[in-house]
């Protein structure tokens, strides 16, 4: 049974969450449209494509999906207002996330650990900016908790199903999903003699978690011509950054899962990267210590980082986010250990207060773009304005047969709902040819290959100047068979303005 000061401080918690994620309103990230075209599409009657006609898996969360769909199709159909739909599931999963890590902490025997970690988890702005730009984040991290939660109840059908869906929400679920896995297999296997214990196995978790995945494969398969998204193949071969990045970034997100540099600058980073995964590892090894079957809930921090840090992607910010809540409550587990010690029983609360300012100052109360609301500082979303503002324009003046080529196709090809010639491959499997680009045509991690266009021949192409100025910008053949129509005035990642170019060439070489 929950104290009555928990029952009421908990519902403060969840109250909260929902508020924090409501009153900023819609700050729409630029990949969320891209999902939002495909739940368009599905109710316009075009199918699961992004171009119509084009069956290509361009998406990596099928679930996020069909939710979007579904909820589209009672609020207007084609036309129903995505963001605002997006963002209300989104508030409604994170709120119940902080409920499933109180619960988890009580589980694992410290209840205030939970309750900390929920309020802290309540304002983050690495969930609040994605629960409102749209993504399937907060999707994922609520499917996360909830498998572990029923992993820690014991109950393998629920824990299946659950896990099931967690992975048609995002594929890299099996990071977390692998220690679940493992520690099944040890309880099922006995050494002396060695012999397979079936009747061990949680065999009914392995078909909860079968069933709603193979019915999704069979379809993607017959579809798509597969069921693992072209996004993930596309995005390693376009984009490229030096070995080693992703850890260094992942290292300086585990020193600052708090946002203690919006305060204090680069020499918090230093003292984070010591503090924090020390209180991590305290908390888990002291918990496992009770309860020895608890250790993947604590395995999975790590080995997010050790699997990305190896597969050295370029780590979009939402990437970042699935790991925090755990680790969140892992740091609160060690300082009650601490507090326990020391002893000093206040010092949970003492931390909870100077974290929860710290998450708070990472917030501005007037952005200086988009809606004027409060807002997590990080929710950023220039790029994705003038790409709206872009897409609005194309949208009056591109006829239906014209193809419109973009390296970022989300707000630009949700508004101006035109044939995109993806130039990243996401929806655009056949650019694939034409990465990966020599050092010296980038200027950044990604350039448009002068060759793909040539090939292509698109009536339009859109992009910020960066990705073209060792590239297109330098192609005799591009200037005199594109005229520029527009440019607009940004120096987003250092370019020189976004531009916007139009076929006006023959058909000959």
């Amino acid at each position: 049974m929950l104290s009555k000061r928990h029952r009421l401080l908990m519902m403060v918690i969840l109250v909260l969450a929902y508020l924090a994620r409501l009153i900023p309103g819609a700050r729409t990230v630029d990949d969320a449209y891209i999902t939002y075209r495909y739940a368009r599409n599905i109710l316009s009657g075009a199918g699961m494509v992004y171009n119509p006609g084009e069956r290509v898996l361009g998406t990596t969360t099928p679930l996020y999906t069909g939710l979007l769909a579904l909820f589209g199709l009672l609020g207007g159909g084609p036309q129903a207002p995505f963001p605002q739909i997006s963002m209300t599931i989104n508030a409604l999963a994170d709120v119940l996330s902080c409920a499933l890590l109180y619960a988890l902490g009580r589980r694992l025997g410290q209840p205030r650990a939970g309750l900390i970690a929920a309020a802290l988890w309540a304002v983050a702005p690495m969930s609040v900016t994605f629960a409102i730009g749209g993504m399937e984040t907060s999707l994922f991290v609520l499917l996360m908790l909830a498998t572990l939660y029923w992993y820690s109840q014991e109950r393998p059908v629920a824990t299946g199903g659950v896990a099931a869906l967690a992975t048609l929400t995002r594929p890299d679920a099996l990071l977390f999903l692998l220690p679940l896995a493992g520690e099944w297999l040890r309880r099922g296997i006995s050494l002396r003699p060695l012999r397979l214990r079936l009747h061990r196995l949680p065999a009914r978790a392995a078909a909860a978690y079968a069933i709603p995945l193979l019915p999704w494969a069979l379809f993607a398969s017959v579809y798509f011509g597969s069921p693992l998204p072209n996004s993930i193949p596309a995005k390693s071969l376009a984009y490229s950054q030096p070995q080693g990045a992703a850890l260094i970034r992942l290292l300086q997100h585990f020193a600052t899962p708090f946002m203690g540099h919006e305060t204090f600058g680069i020499p918090w980073i230093r003292l984070g990267i010591l503090l924090f995964p020390a209180l991590y590892i305290l908390g888990a090894v002291t918990t496992v210590r009770r309860q020895p079957a608890a250790w993947p809930l604590f395995a999975f921090p790590p080995f997010y980082l050790l699997a990305y840090a190896l597969a050295n992607p370029l780590l979009f910010r939402w990437y970042l986010t699935p790991p925090l809540p755990l680790y969140f409550l892992g740091i609160l587990l060690g300082l009650e250990r601490l507090a326990d010690d020391l002893p000093l029983k206040g010092l949970p609360w003492l931390f909870a207060a100077g974290a929860f300012g710290l998450l708070l100052n990472a917030w501005t109360l007037r952005p200086d773009h988009g809606p004027y609301l409060p807002a997590p500082k990080m929710a950023y979303i220039r790029l994705e304005l003038l790409y709206e503002q872009v897409g609005r324009d194309l949208a009056q003046q591109v006829q239906e047969d014209e193809i419109v080529a973009a390296g970022d196709i989300g707000a630009l090809g949700y508004f101006s709902n035109a044939p995109i010639l993806d130039t990243v491959g996401l929806v655009s499997p056949q650019v694939a040819d034409y990465f990966p680009l020599p050092p010296g045509a980038l200027v950044i991690n990604y350039a448009i290959p002068s060759q793909m266009i040539r090939d292509e021949r698109p009536d339009w192409i859109v992009f910020l100047e960066v990705y073209a100025r060792n590239t297109l910008l330098q192609d005799r053949w591009f200037l005199e068979h594109y005229t520029l129509e527009r440019a607009l005035e940004t120096d987003i990642y250092g370019s020189r303005g976004m531009l916007i170019y139009r076929w006006s060439g023959s058909d000959g070489p």
